[in-house]
C-alpha cells in the first residue's frame, strides 16, 4: 500500500483575495473571491450537449426562422416529435390520434431543419400506441433510405405515466403497463431497430432520483421502475432518459435546485451500475424552470441547469419547449412572464397582454446562447466557486489552453465585482447578458463587474502556450472500507503520475507512482470520493486532469456486527426505513450512522430512541442482538435518496449484509 500524502492545490488559476469593502462605500458592489482548479477535471462537452424539443403541433417545427435562430444560440441537438406526443405519433402518415399535428411538420421537414441548423436529432419511437415493426421501419426509412443518420433513439416517453401507478397522462394501449411489460417491450424495439441499423443508440425511459415515481414500488410489481426497467432493458440498450422539473415557488428557491444535480447523477449511475450491470450513458432530454419560464430567472436556470448536468457527463440537456404558448400573464424580475414554457415566443394573447411577435426569443433563449459562448464541443470542464451563494461559478479548459468562466450572479438587485487572476493571461472575450436585455453584449475587456440577475462568460487567453501532454484515460478503482486501488491506462512513456481528490474548488493530492496504479489509505467508510489522474513529465510539465472517477467506500466485508438497511416503503419525498442488527452484544447498545446529504432527515422512529443532529443519526436500545434486532423510522428527503453504507454499534464499524 502506497502512504497518501496530502497537499492541497488550487491550479493553474489562483484568486485574489478581496479586501473588506468599507461600510461607508455602500453604492460600491460586494467583492466576490472567484476560484478556478483546472487539476479538478470534470466532463468533457460532448457535440450533442446543447438540446432543445420540438413538436409536430408546432407550425412553426423545421422553419427556416426557427433554424437560423438554434443554429445561432449553438444548439446541436434537436427532439422529436414533442414529449408525450411521441407515443400517439406515427411517423409513416404524420399523424397523431387524439392530438393535433399542423401542416408541414412531418419527419423530413424536421430533418430539414436539424439540418440548417448544423444540430442533430433524437427521435422518440411510439411505445405506447406503435410497435416494434413501426419503430424498426423508422429506422430503415430514416438512416437507409434517406441517410439522415438518426443516432439516438427514444423507446417511448414517461412510460411510468401510464396510470400503473395511478397518474395516467402517458398513452399505452398495452394491457400490460407494468415496468416488466415496458422494458420486455424495449427489448424488442432495440433488437427490431438494430437488426436494420446496428450503429443506432437506443434510450430507456427512467425515472429522476427524488421525483416521482422514484423509489415506488406499485401492487404486483417486486421492484421500482429503475430497477425493473434496468434488470431486463439494461443489456440491451445504450443510454437512460431522464426528465427533470424541479418544483418552486420563487425564483431564489428555483435558482437553488441545481446544487442537487451531482447527487441525482450520481445515484442514477449507482442505479444503472447495479441493475443494468454496466454503464450507460445519460440524457436529460426535457426540463424546465418552475418560475420565470420568459423572464430571467429561466435564463439563469437554464444556464445554471445545463452547466451542472454537463459536468456531469449527461450527454445531452434539452430544454421544453420550442412554442408552447402562454398560459397566464405575471410580471418576474420586472419583466412580464406568460407562463409559456417554450423558448421563442407563440404570439400569445391572454388577459392582459400579448406576447412578444412570433419567434421572438424569451430570455431563456439567450441562456442557452450564452452556454454556446462559453462550453464548446471538446472543452473539458473543471471545478469552480465562489465565495458567494449568489455568485454560481463554472469553468471550462479549452483545448487552445483557454479558459472560460460561466458566472451567474442569482441577486436580483446588487452587482458583483469578480477577483479571478489567471496567471500570464489577458481577457480575450467577455459575453454578458442582463436582465430585461433582448440581446448578448460582446467586450474584449472586462472591469471585474458581474451585473445583477446575469450571465456572464469570461474567456481568457494564456501569454504562454500550455505545453501538449497527454492526460491519462478513465480511471476505474477498486475499494474496501478505508482503501481504494485507481488504475488508468497509460498516457505517454517516461511520465509520472499524480493522483488527486476533488475537495470542492481544491485538490488534496493523494499520491504519485511511475506506475499505472495507486492504492490509498486512511479513507472514510461510506464516503463518496472523486479524483483525477494527471500525467507530468521530466521537465515538470503537467497534462489535463484525467476524466473524473467517483469511488464510493463502504462497509469492512466482516465484523462483530452485521448491519442492514432497507428502503421499505417509499412515496418520493420520504421513505419507511428498517434496519436490521445482528451482534453478540448483550445489553444496552447505540448504532449511528450519517445521512450522505443534508437533504435527509428522520421524523419519527420505533423500537429505540432516535435523535439526529445535522446529518448523524443515533438510534439507542436494549433490544436482545445475538439473533438480530430491527428497529425502523420514517423520513423526509427534499433530494436524491442515496442511503447511508457505513453503520458503527456502539462505536464498532459493522459489516452490511
Amino acid at each position: 500500500m502506497t502512504a497518501r500524502r496530502l497537499r492541497w492545490v488550487a491550479w493553474p488559476v489562483a484568486a485574489v483575495l478581496a479586501a473588506a469593502v468599507p461600510a461607508a462605500a455602500a453604492a460600491t458592489p460586494p467583492e466576490a473571491t472567484v476560484t478556478v482548479n483546472a487539476r479538478a477535471g470534470l466532463a468533457t462537452v460532448p457535440d450533442t450537449a446543447l438540446g432543445v424539443n420540438h413538436a409536430v403541433w408546432d407550425s412553426q417545427l423545421g422553419t427556416d426562422a426557427v433554424a437560423d435562430l438554434y443554429g445561432a444560440a449553438g444548439v446541436r441537438t434537436m427532439r422529436y416529435p414533442g414529449g408525450s406526443y411521441g407515443d400517439i405519433y406515427h411517423w409513416k402518415d404524420n399523424t397523431a390520434p387524439g392530438g393535433y399535428v399542423a401542416p408541414g411538420t412531418d419527419f423530413d421537414t424536421f430533418m430539414g431543419g436539424v439540418r440548417r441548423a448544423g444540430a442533430q436529432p433524437i427521435v422518440i419511437a411510439n411505445y405506447g400506441t406503435g410497435t416494434p415493426q413501426e419503430a424498426a421501419d423508422w429506422v430503415r426509412y430514416a438512416n437507409v433510405t434517406k441517410g439522415y443518420g438518426v443516432k439516438y433513439w427514444e423507446i417511448g416517453n414517461e412510460l411510468y405515466g401510464n396510470g400503473h401507478y395511478g397518474a395516467n397522462w402517458e398513452a399505452d394501449n398495452h394491457a400490460d403497463k407494468s415496468p416488466a411489460a415496458y422494458a420486455a417491450g424495449v427489448v424488442a424495439y432495440a433488437d427490431a431497430m438494430k437488426a436494420v441499423d446496428p450503429s443506432v443508440k437506443i434510450g430507456v425511459v427512467l425515472t429522476t432520483p427524488a421525483n416521482w415515481p422514484d423509489g415506488i414500488v406499485a401492487a404486483g410489481d417486486t421492484g421500482t421502475w429503475n430497477q425493473t426497467v434496468l434488470s431486463i432493458a439494461g443489456p440491451h440498450v445504450d443510454f437512460a432518459v431522464l426528465h427533470w422539473y424541479p418544483s418552486a415557488a420563487t425564483a431564489a428557491d428555483a435558482l437553488t435546485k441545481t446544487e442537487q444535480v451531482d447527487d441525482m447523477i450520481y445515484l442514477a449511475r449507482d442505479q444503472i451500475t447495479r441493475y443494468a450491470g454496466r454503464p450507460l450513458g445519460i440524457a436529460l432530454t426535457e426540463t424546465n424552470t418552475p418560475v420565470g419560464m420568459d423572464t430571467q430567472p429561466g435564463a439563469l436556470f437554464a444556464a445554471e441547469a445545463y452547466a451542472s448536468l454537463l459536468e456531469n457527463g449527461v450527454f445531452t440537456v434539452d430544454w421544453w419547449d420550442t412554442h408552447n404558448g402562454g398560459t397566464a400573464l405575471s410580471t418576474v424580475a420586472g419583466y412580464p412572464d406568460y407562463g409559456d414554457s417554450g423558448l421563442l415566443s407563440s404570439a400569445t394573447c391572454l388577459d392582459g397582454g400579448c406576447e412578444p411577435a412570433l419567434n421572438t426569443p424569451f430570455a431563456p433563449y439567450y441562456g442557452l446562447k450564452m452556454l454556446s459562448t462559453f462550453a464548446r464541443p471538446g472543452d473539458q470542464f473543471v471545478r469552480a466557486g465562489a465565495d458567494d451563494p449568489l455568485l454560481d461559478v463554472h469553468a471550462v479548459r479549452r483545448p487552445d489552453g483557454d479558459l472560460a468562466v460561466l458566472l451567474v450572479n442569482k441577486d436580483p438587485v446588487r452587482a458583483r465585482l469578480v477577483n479571478l487572476d489567471y496567471p500570464a493571461s489577458a481577457v480575450s472575450d467577455v459575453f454578458t447578458f442582463t436582465n430585461g436585455a433582448t440581446s448578448i453584449t460582446h467586450a474584449s475587456s472586462w472591469d471585474r463587474t458581474v451585473p445583477p440577475y446575469s450571465l456572464t462568460t469570461v474567456v481568457l487567453h494564456p501569454a504562454v502556450a500550455s505545453v501538449a501532454l497527454s492526460a491519462p484515460g478513465q480511471p476505474t478503482a477498486t475499494t474496501t472500507d478505508t482503501t481504494a486501488t485507481i488504475s488508468w491506462p497509460p498516457s505517454a512513456p517516461g511520465v509520472k503520475y499524480e493522483v488527486y481528490r476533488q475537495a470542492g474548488v481544491v485538490s488534496e493530492e493523494w499520491g504519485e507512482t511511475a506506475g499505472t496504479s495507486l492504492t490509498v489509505g486512511n479513507l472514510v467508510p461510506g464516503t463518496r470520493y472523486t479524483v483525477n489522474v494527471l500525467a507530468r513529465d521530466a521537465t515538470g510539465n503537467l497534462s489535463w486532469a484525467s476524466p473524473p472517477l467517483t469511488l464510493t467506500t463502504g462497509a469492512p466485508s466482516s465484523s462483530s456486527c452485521t448491519v442492514r438497511m432497507t428502503d421499505v416503503n417509499d412515496w418520493a419525498s420520504g421513505f419507511v426505513g428498517g434496519i436490521h442488527v445482528v451482534s453478540p452484544v448483550a445489553g444496552d447498545w447505540t448504532l449511528t450512522f450519517t445521512w450522505p446529504t443534508a437533504r435527509q432527515h428522520v421524523t419519527s422512529g420505533w423500537n429505540g430512541t432516535w435523535t439526529q443532529e445535522g446529518t448523524a443519526v443515533k438510534v439507542t436500545s436494549s433490544a436482545p442482538l445475538a439473533s438480530g434486532a430491527d428497529v425502523g423510522f420514517v423520513a423526509d428527503y427534499g433530494g436524491p435518496n442515496i442511503l447511508p453504507t457505513a453503520f458503527r454499534l456502539n462505536g464498532t464499524l459493522c459489516s452490511v449484509g
